[in-house]
């Protein structure tokens, strides 16, 4: 990894420093652009071309079996079924407490206004299945679908060999997914955005993914024949800033679990003290060499910093700047910054608070904005599955209250129908 002085750099290097591993979106897109059309026309039949082109689909049994889904609860390892069961529970619980209020206000004699959410009625849900199965990111979006009301859940992963792996379906059968297609790539994804006279199109989709996804996604959601999307996003990251006080072991083992995730990810370390940024990097060198992923490690971490600061503000003022997808605060009283902290997608408090908890079982969703989008972005959420609808009631005394205000607004903006439609009621 690079290591940056940061009271030594300039204002330009540190907005560099921001900055991600380039991906070349425009030269993606063109890629996939006419993988897109293909199955817009084409539906199913093209989608299904494309599973056996890209992912080594077999056979015609594109969509899971009730036999499957009963196989896998069957089969499944005991210690992994135990463990999806208790994230599950943990998931669940955290996010029981999103499902959004309801509210009523009386804003004017005889004018009452309120607001009311309702669930998107389909939606569709991504889970990759490249370099490693999720079973993860099932829990992640199929928990707060279910709790919102989703009538609609449709989970689109690709399959090896004709199969979807046990974990995974069992993950789904938990959140009472029915519908779920052994189909990956961008060639899901337009397949559950256009649908097909077979299989109707979702409202929005979720999920992360390769940077074939992430075009695909992007540019569904700006055709209005696609549908909505959660969130732009890119590789994975995490920030971590690490005192004097921390282990050395732990940040190590922290920054490697997320350069696992793939050659493309990118990790940053922020410290203090030189001998502690040195003492990380050995137990980076040592740690890498037992990974069954280094090689993929070993690459995102070429495009992976250090940066020196004095102190802990500072730390926390590039985090902000950088809004990582993960913030772990490996610090002293770490609590004690939390109002500090403006642009992040999850944090993680304390030399206890690993962020592969938040990955799997701690409850809070792993699904968050990176690339920098967590200034602007939220994770996934209960929220996210669903949308507000504003009602008002009025009484004629309310319309007369409030007719003075309609009547000069709407002249102001010279739209006289606008004044009309009160006035007609109170004549």
């Amino acid at each position: 990894m690079r290591t940056y002085y940061l009271d030594k750099i300039s204002e330009e290097e540190i907005n560099n420093l921001t900055k991600r591993p380039a991906i070349d979106f425009e030269k993606v897109s063109e890629i996939i652009k006419p993988i897109l059309t293909d199955i817009k026309l084409n539906g199913l039949k093209a989608a299904l071309k494309y599973a056996k082109e890209f992912d080594g689909f077999e056979g015609d049994n594109f969509k899971v079996t009730k036999n499957e889904f009963d196989e896998a609860g069957k089969n499944i390892d005991p210690k992994t079924k135990s463990a999806i069961e208790t994230a599950f529970t943990n998931i669940t619980n955290f996010h029981l407490k999103q499902f959004p209020s309801c509210y009523e206000i009386k804003t004017m004699n005889g004018v009452v206004c309120s607001r009311d959410f309702r669930a998107i009625e389909n939606v569709g849900l991504y889970i990759p299945g490249g370099s490693a199965i999720l079973p993860s990111t099932m829990l992640m979006l199929g928990i707060p679908a279910k709790i919102a009301g989703c009538k609609r859940v449709v989970v689109c992963s690709p399959s090896k060999n004709g199969k979807i792996n046990f974990p995974l379906l069992y993950a789904a059968k938990l959140c009472g997914i029915d519908e779920f297609y052994k189909i990956g790539g961008a060639q899901a994804i337009s397949l559950i955005a256009y649908g097909d006279k077979s299989l109707q199109k979702v409202n929005k989709i979720f999920g992360p993914g390769n940077q074939y996804v992430t075009a695909a996604k992007l540019l569904v959601s700006i055709d209005s024949d696609g549908c909505s999307i959660d969130m732009p996003a890119g590789p994975s990251e995490v920030l971590v800033i690490a005192d004097s006080n921390a282990n050395p072991a732990f940040v190590a083992a922290d920054l490697l679990s997320q350069a696992e995730h793939g050659s493309d990810s990118q990790v940053v370390l922020i410290t203090t003290t030189l001998g502690m940024a040195n003492n990380i990097e050995l137990e980076l060198a040592n740690q890498l060499e037992k990974l069954p992923r280094k090689n993929l490690a070993s690459k995102a971490l070429e495009s992976s910093f250090t940066l020196l600061t004095e102190s802990i503000e500072k730390a926390i003022d590039f985090s902000n700047k950088y809004a990582p997808e993960h913030l772990i605060l490996n610090i002293k009283n770490a609590e004690s910054y939390i109002s500090k902290i403006i642009n992040a997608g999850s944090v993680f408090l304390g030399e206890y608070s690993p962020e592969s908890v938040g990955d799997y079982a701690s409850g809070t969703n792993h699904s968050l904005p990176t690339y920098g989008y967590a200034k602007t972005f939220g994770g996934v959420s209960v929220e996210a599955f669903m949308k507000s609808i504003t009602f008002q009631k009025l009484t004629k005394e309310g319309l007369k209250n409030i007719s003075d205000t309609v009547e000069n607004l709407a002249e102001a903006e010279g739209l006289q129908a606008h004044k009309n439609a009160v006035k007609i009621r109170l004549k």
